[in-house]
């Protein structure tokens, strides 16, 4: 499996791993088919998210996807940040592998997981 040279580098130098003790928000997803857990922090102030970790147990593809999950959401409003697209992420990441799709759609899973529970929670 070949992976581009944006996919080797966020793997080996993730820039949003890790824990968010301040969280507004936390999304979990996992894939019980590969085994890949997710599971995304945010941080929002009036609708816009202005941090994001992650914490990923998965392939490189997974932890990749995340990353980038991660980074394109900062700055966004939520309403911009759920429409984050697996094309989106793909084409930051250069290219990514057919059969490792499914990793960049359960990292945006993570991400709306945690945009829905949010505007459930703070936006009524």
């Amino acid at each position: 499996m070949t992976y581009s040279k944006e996919v080797i580098e966020r793997f080996q130098h993730p820039k949003y791993v890790g824990n968010m003790k301040d969280a507004d928000v936390v999304g979990k997803v996992g894939n019980p088919v590969c085994g890949d857990v997710m599971e995304i922090m945010l941080k929002v102030k009036d609708k816009v998210i202005l941090d994001a970790k992650v914490k990923t147990f998965g392939c490189v593809a997974a932890i990749s996807t995340s990353d980038v999950v991660c980074e394109l959401s900062i700055g966004k409003t939520l309403d911009e940040a759920i429409k984050i697209s697996k094309e989106d992420v793909v084409r930051e990441l250069e290219s990514l592998p057919g059969q490792k799709i499914h990793c960049s759609l359960l990292a945006i899973d993570a991400l709306h997981k945690a945009i829905k529970k949010y505007k459930e929670n703070f936006c009524r």
